[in-house]
């Protein structure tokens, strides 16, 4: 039995930091971010490799997925196969990668969340585009790891010739860090890296250029142009993205009406789920003006209508909709990628320069390989010429070799003996052998063939014994020694090596190269108060004691010859109306006190109130001192120059001052007019500076 003084003792504490930091290293490298060489995580890797493996190519018939997900847990990914599954599932949504790399068939899930299918019922192959990725792989131009038992080997890295890291883009969660790399538009982002190979000093500013943002496979808008750029200088920002959505006019006659039409959502967001959200926020009077929502999306695209009420501000409610729902959401980009077998943040150019340095490795690794293989074809075809221009002796000595062995050692120049000679059919007499058997030395010594070169003579049909036979041998030789030239101009020049990366990317994007989907707008997206309200006009009523409301002008209707009239505002005691003025919700109120001090009030501000209805104390909207009286009361719309105030006072003082001097007026008032004791403010008035002003006294006089 083992005592305790044969035990190792450890520390719990360093051996939980210990086992910790060993679990977040192979979740960080092993799982969770993605290689900035082909832009993949060893799942997704190892998804590609095992349908590869299985010739499950995208000209090959749709094989099974669980056929797939059970290859690449049993030989290559030692977990779960519901990950794997998902992975698969994942690559093959068209609304989830800008460009998918499995080909799907079945029902792959939906933009509503909806779950896929079990792994029995869909069928997957490689799309087309992941052949790209997967080109070369077969010449020696990435190393080769042993799978998890090491009974099997798998890539470390896939030789892609597309930028897959910014084409695809990225997300995940590591321990202590998490990447949420945007897809890009792939013809934006071959231009861009073609440009940094023509030009390696390059700038991330003209790099921009180029890459103008984010490209979503679900399209949208991508709003505010300067923190986008912040994400390409630094390697993280915050993109704001919309919804496409439209005003229409739908129905006819007189049921013609509004009706906002989204057809693109931001990334990533779940269309059912913001229905639901829509008609959450319709159900709890929070969006008001809608009389119908429905979900009208098909095949041919997606089209959600929310159905408006005629007296509905239809820019009013879309700016409710972006504010209160998702069809206004942020992106939050950190483009962080192992680089060297190390997590770091990229920005624009050093995500292309990795993926450039790459490619430049992996295509001087497939011309060496090429190179090789020239070489030993060139070597044999030499040996081919050489046999068919000495024809006659060759068939001579194969035909009197006892076995294949003793022919190729003839071929390679090891002589037989006289006696040996005399033994073949047809061989010369005694008079004549020496003289036939120096022939035969001299040739063959001249031959001189290796051992490959003897071998493929050996394997030689007779069919390409035939003049045009023969002569496609000498052609193909002569082609081989142009393709070593050229193999070797490229290993020898990096120019050359530069413009063969740049015209591989240039049939990428011929290939497989389209349009924008997410449209870049300049401006940001933030909203004031008043994109939020209609923009209407209403009645302002102001009593002598400070009582402040507004009613909708449609309140007041028109009346004839006896009409009665009706409440404007239900004054108490001695209070009476004393301002009463037409302004619309956008505009401001300007209120100035006795004391010459001057408020600002938007109008939208002022609590909405029944006719009949007194209002609220303006000393509960604004910071006025509760002793303080009302002088005046202007509406402005704005505060334009070419306008002015003009105050007067009770002791005869007068002042006009430019409106636009007004602009900022903060929160606890600025003085308008500075008011000696015993004096004080009385009344305001607005005007363009070329009007008389009319002032009269309580006595009468003018």
């Amino acid at each position: 039995m083992e005592t305790t003084s044969e035990r190792d003792h450890i520390n719990i504490e360093d051996e939980m930091r210990r086992s910790y930091l060993d679990y977040a290293m192979s979740v960080i490298i092993g799982r969770a971010l993605p290689d900035v060489r082909d832009g993949l995580k060893p799942v997704h890797r190892r998804v590609l490799w095992a349908m590869h493996e299985l010739g499950n190519t995208y000209n090959k018939p749709y094989k099974k997925s669980a056929r797939i997900v059970g290859d690449v847990i049993g030989k290559y990914h030692p977990h779960g196969d519901t990950a794997v599954y998902d992975t698969i599932v994942r690559l093959a949504q068209d609304f989830s990668m800008r460009y998918p790399l499995i080909d799907g068939q079945g029902n792959f899930g939906s933009v509503d969340g909806d779950a896929a299918a079990a792994m029995r019922y869909t069928e997957i192959r490689m799309a087309r585009v992941a052949n790209v990725m997967l080109a070369d792989l077969e010449k020696e131009t990435v190393d080769f790891q042993p799978n998890y038992d090491e009974s099997l080997s798998e890539p470390k890295v896939m030789p892609t010739r597309i930028p897959n890291l910014l084409i695809n883009g990225s997300d995940g969660i590591a321990v202590g860090m998490a990447t949420k790399i945007p897809p890009h538009n792939l013809t934006e982002i071959v231009d861009a890296t073609i440009a940094l190979l023509r030009d390696p000093d390059i700038d991330v500013e003209e790099l921009m250029k180029i890459v103008t943002g984010p490209d979503f496979p679900t399209g949208g808008f991508i709003y505010g142009r300067e923190e986008l750029k912040n994400s390409y200088r630094y390697g993280r920002g915050i993109i704001q993205m919309r919804a496409r959505a439209g005003i229409d006019r739908i129905g006819r006659g007189t049921q013609e009406r509004d009706a906002i039409v989204i057809t693109e959502i931001p990334f990533q967001v779940n269309k059912a789920r913001l229905i639901e959200r829509i008609a959450e926020l319709i159900n709890e009077k929070k969006l008001e003006g809608v009389s119908d929502l429905r979900d009208e999306s098909d095949r041919t695209g997606m089209r959600i209508v929310v159905e408006l009420k005629r007296d509905a501000v239809p820019q009013v409610v879309l700016n409710k909709l972006y504010k209160l729902t998702p069809m206004q959401s942020s992106f939050g980009v950190i483009n962080l990628a192992i680089v060297n077998g190390q997590p770091r943040v990229l920005n624009l150019k050093q995500m292309l320069e990795c993926f450039v340095d790459f490619r430049r490795e992996v295509v001087r690794r497939r011309t060496e390989y090429e190179l090789r293989k020239a070489r030993a074809r060139a070597h044999i075809l030499e040996g081919l010429t050489k046999a068919i221009d000495t024809l006659d002796y060759i068939v001579t000595l194969i035909r009197n070799s006892r076995s294949v062995d003793e022919a190729r050692q003839w071929l390679m120049g090891q002589m037989k003996t006289m006696s040996e000679v005399k033994t073949w059919k047809g061989a010369p007499t005694d008079v004549a052998l020496k003289t036939y058997l120096g022939k035969l030395q001299k040739t063959l010594e001249r031959l001189s063939f290796s051992e490959l070169q003897a071998q493929a003579i050996l394997d030689l049909q007779l069919r390409r014994l035939s003049a045009l036979e023969r002569q496609k041998i000498t052609d193909e030789y002569e082609g081989i020694i142009k393709l070593i030239a050229e193999l070797e101009e490229i290993l020898a020049n990096e120019r050359s090596l530069r413009r063969v990366i740049g015209n591989e990317l240039e049939e990428v994007k011929q290939e497989f190269g389209d349009a924008r989907r997410t449209e870049i707008i300049d401006e940001g997206v933030e909203f004031s108060i008043e994109d939020l309200i209609a923009d209407e006009d209403v009645a302002i009523t102001v009593t002598n004691s400070g009582y402040i409301k507004r009613t909708p002008i449609t309140t007041y209707q028109r009346q004839g010859r006896g009409g009665k009239g009706r409440f404007g505002a239900a004054a108490k005691g001695s209070d009476f109306v004393e301002h009463l003025f037409i302004a619309s919700t956008h505009a401001y109120i300007m209120i100035f006190t006795d004391d010459g001090m001057v408020y600002k009030l938007k109008v939208h501000e002022v609590p909405d109130a029944a006719a009949s209805a007194r209002g609220k104390a303006v000393v509960n909207l604004i910071n006025i001192p509760s002793d303080r009286k009302l002088a005046g009361v202007v509406p402005v719309r704005d505060f334009a120059e070419g306008r002015y105030v003009v105050m007067v006072t009770r002791k005869g003082v007068i002042k006009k001052t430019s409106l636009a001097d007004f602009q900022n007026i903060r929160s606890n008032g600025i003085i308008a007019i500075n008011v000696d004791e015993g004096d004080e403010l009385l009344d305001v008035v607005l005007t363009d500076g070329t009007k008389r002003i009319f002032i009269a006294t309580h006595n009468g006089l003018a």
